[in-house]
């Protein structure tokens, strides 16, 4: 299993001397995230900083984007990181893309899947000369001139990876991507039960494996140098649990459970403004559905349980302070997990 770690995308002074630091303790990626802050420019920080780690946003909001201006912003990455970085990408939610971005919301499975063949577009016609016409029913590319091609990489394409929760997007990013970025609302019934098989059936059709396409998240990691770190780790992960269940595209994963009703009354509380009260809705045994939880020396084996055989790559992050040699342990212990994942299919591909 691979072991990804998030940069503090907060302070640019900070991200490539963590980026350094989670390459020294034989971490396989590090990723930057959309919520607060611009997901591209961390990596920028941290691909200078490091030579092995991967580089991945975690994602980054398409539609709100031109495909064009993603792929300068990915090609860049990928440039000057020497073939390491995957670009991650999600819809987002009806709402945040009209009321937040100011985009329009129409067919997002449809228009993710075109968004990402025209991401590849654009990328055979600078690293392999290809006329560039890709014609979408949502997006028409058919202008590059050289003025505005950058030179060939001489790597792999860039890998790009998609956010799926619902049946339509776990579908299209089967289909058509690297990689599935499971969202962490998930629980392993939930991965199990919905998104395997239909990940599953999908790649077959298209000729392709789990072999090839990297599985990350889906869930979420409580963990600390003792059981009142990790006590205080589950408690953020309730308010996170109770926030994404406000969201009624998520709402099948409570349905699975037969906790309809808690993601009825969270969206309620959600448009009364009471974003404080709602973890207190949460109940320690849906908690449960949703959190890997263990100190360190433990943290394998609980990720183990609540992951393995479904995902390829989990998320860890240690507390300030934590000693070299217990991070190194950590990260170890958790990459002996068995997985599916290989290698991006890309990798053979280059020119």
């Amino acid at each position: 299993m691979r072991v990804s770690m998030s940069l503090p995308c907060e302070d640019w002074t900070a991200c490539g001397p963590a980026a350094r630091q989670a390459e020294e303790d034989g971490f396989d990626s590090v990723s930057s995230h959309e919520l607060k802050h611009d997901p591209v420019m961390p990596l920028a920080f941290a691909a200078l900083a490091t030579e092995r780690v991967q580089l991945v946003t975690s994602v980054a909001i398409a539609f709100p984007r031109s495909p064009t201006t993603v792929a300068q912003q990915a090609w860049d990455l990928h440039t000057h990181s020497k073939g390491r970085f995957v670009l991650g990408l999600g819809s987002q939610v009806k709402a945040h893309n009209e009321r937040r971005f100011g985009v329009p919301w129409i067919a997002p499975a449809a228009r993710m899947g075109e968004y990402v063949e025209a991401l590849r577009a654009i990328f055979r016609c600078w690293e392999y000369g290809e006329k560039l016409n890709y014609q979408g029913k949502h997006y028409t590319l058919s202008l590059m001139t050289p003025e505005f091609s950058p030179p060939k990489q001489g790597l792999p394409l860039p890998p790009i990876a998609m956010a799926a929760v619902g049946p339509l997007m776990l579908k299209t990013a089967a289909r058509v991507s690297d990689g599935v970025r499971l969202h962490s609302f998930a629980t392993r019934a939930y991965l199990e039960q919905v998104v395997r098989p239909q990940l599953e059936a999908e790649l077959g059709a298209v000729g392709k494996s789990f072999a090839q396409c990297e599985i990350s998240g889906g869930g979420f990691i409580a963990t600390g140098p003792d059981e009142a770190a990790v006590k205080k780790a589950a408690e953020a992960a309730r308010y996170r649990v109770a926030f994404y269940g406000s969201t009624p595209a998520y709402r099948g994963v409570f349905d699975l459970h037969g906790v309809t009703d808690l993601g009825v009354k969270l969206t309620e509380m959600s448009k009364q403004g009471k974003w404080s009260e709602m973890a207190k809705q949460v109940p320690d045994d849906v908690l449960d559905l949703f959190v890997a939880r263990a100190p360190y020396e433990g943290l394998a084996a609980a990720i183990e349980t609540r992951y393995g055989g479904i995902v390829d790559t989990v998320s860890v992050d240690f507390a300030p302070g934590t000693p070299a040699s217990v991070r190194r342990e950590t990260v170890a212990a958790i990459q002996r997990i068995p997985s599916s994942f290989e290698a991006f299919r890309t990798e053979a591909r280059a020119a």
